[in-house]
């Protein structure tokens, strides 16, 4: 099974530059997109269900920010958007859905930029997110969470990460939760297979960073204890245009 995350920055911008072809050529079996910044209203039916997939959209209340949405081939158990907090989930910031085997939660996790107060409500989103995510593990059942986290986790993890060390995405109070989370048994997919590996998933569009390859990794795929013995790849997909990020996969088998 195959599981592709992406940050589109626009569903609506990226449709116009192949993302249908995308997904016909790639064949996920689930696809989770972050940044969507759209109502299903505004789209086509194709654009909604792209063929062979049932979809669910958590649809921000604002129009052109944030939002998530999850295509699936296989029919889950049930599908979910919120974590029971009104200032998270106005958002539209989780698209996930319980299936028979495991549990999988498409995240956009809140960039910290504009300012103390936005870093503020991002980590508290973390905490919250966390919480959440613990209870779910408490039933057993594997659990993935995956999509933009908004921050890079070591230095291997940025190009230039001294010159960060004060920025959002790098702040050491920001790192400290991604530490949390795996001192708790949660494991970064991509960097339990590829140690060493240097690989970005996000550059900035202004300075035509990706170009000169001087980017973050910001998007992770990460494993329950229960999950991680499912984990077979995980790679990134950074020839994949369309977009500031690049799409991220993790395969697993069942």
């Amino acid at each position: 099974m195959k599981i592709i995350s992406w940050n589109v920055n626009g569903y609506r911008a990226v449709l116009k530059k192949g993302f249908l072809s995308f997904i016909e050529t790639e064949k996920p079996d689930i696809l989770g997109l972050q940044e969507t910044k759209v109502w299903p209203e505004q789209l086509k039916k194709e654009e909604i269900n792209p063929s062979g997939y049932e979809s669910f959209f958590s649809i921000p209340e604002k129009k052109g920010y944030s939002g998530t949405v999850l295509f699936s081939k296989t029919k889950p158990e049930k599908f979910y958007g919120d974590i029971g907090i009104s200032k998270f989930d106005r958002e539209g910031r989780i698209s996930a859905a319980e299936y028979k085997d495991f549990h999988l939660l498409n995240v956009y996790f809140p960039n910290g930029g504009q300012g103390p107060e936005r870093i503020k409500y991002k980590l508290e989103f973390y905490e919250a997110f966390l919480s959440y995510v613990e209870k779910l593990r408490e039933t057993k059942k594997p659990v993935i969470f995956f999509g933009d986290v908004n921050t890079a986790h070591k230095e291997i993890d940025l190009a230039r990460p001294k010159e960060n060390e004060n920025n959002t995405g790098f702040l050491r109070i920001e790192r400290d939760w991604l530490d949390k989370i795996t001192d708790m048994g949660w494991t970064d997919a991509f960097r339990h297979l590829h140690p060493q590996k240097i690989q970005y998933t996000w550059w900035d569009y202004k300075t035509k960073a990706r170009e000169r390859n001087v980017g973050w990794r910001i998007d992770y795929f990460f494993f329950s204890p229960q999950a991680l013995p499912l984990l077979k790849k995980a790679y990134a997909l950074d020839k994949v245009q369309g977009s500031d990020h690049c799409p991220l996969a993790a395969e697993i088998s069942l």
